[in-house]
């Protein structure tokens, strides 16, 4: 796991955390040009423009409301539940999972305004992480959140089976706007939120989602 600082405003369309991928196949793909390594240097540059594409960064605009709750993750919601109990929450809540595949952008974003109480890392397996089992075996990390009205919520990043990377820049204690930018998970994966259990949600099964704009329900 990583936990470099994230910028606080994205300059590039490339998040902080590809661009040494970038520069990597762009080293590569230059210096097989350069040797005339015709067939070679435009595979390379397929891989470039491939590694460009999926660390891609786009710019999302948080809706204003200040009573929802957005997603973490672009991607698509493959759990809705709830749950008599949790390990981050002393409360019963509700979890609702969304699942990134490999096209999705893997930038992930804070849900909803508030200061970091707890980061959670557990070391784990990597299995595919569309398996709900996931939640509980892979590696993953965690953020307890307290918001402005002490309403706690956790939101977890999961590895898959091909993503072996967690990275989150978030520390305890820092304070935390919706839509901020926070970490990834490098070619995968999965997130999970847990969240109050009288909270109003809004996403269906299925429904894709987009990171820092699309609503998942509504804290009271």
């Amino acid at each position: 796991m990583n936990n470099s600082k994230w910028p606080a405003q994205s300059v590039l369309p490339v998040a902080q955390p590809g661009l040494k991928f970038v520069m990597i196949t762009i080293l590569i793909t230059g210096m097989l040009f350069y040797l005339g390594w015709g067939i070679f240097a435009w595979i390379s540059l397929a891989v470039t423009l491939f590694v460009c594409w999926f660390f891609r960064d786009p710019e999302r605009h948080p809706p204003q409301d200040k009573h929802s709750l957005v997603s973490p993750a672009d991607g698509k919601v493959i759990c809705i539940e709830n749950l008599a109990t949790c390990d981050y929450l002393s409360d019963p809540c509700i979890k609702v999972s969304i699942f990134m595949n490999v096209f999705n952008v893997h930038v992930n974003r804070v849900p909803f305004d508030g200061v970091v109480q707890k980061v959670v890392y557990h070391p784990g397996k990597f299995m595919n992480a569309s398996f709900d089992k996931a939640s509980v075996h892979n590696e993953r990390n965690a953020l307890i959140i307290k918001t402005p009205d002490d309403v706690n919520f956790a939101v977890v990043q999961i590895a898959g089976l091909i993503a072996r990377r967690i990275v989150n820049c978030a520390k305890e204690g820092e304070t935390l706007k919706k839509g901020d930018r926070y970490g990834m998970i490098q070619f995968g994966s999965r997130l999970d939120l847990y969240l109050p259990p009288d909270m109003d949600i809004t996403v269906r099964m299925g429904q894709k989602t987009a990171a820092g704009s699309t609503i998942i329900g509504y804290l009271k």
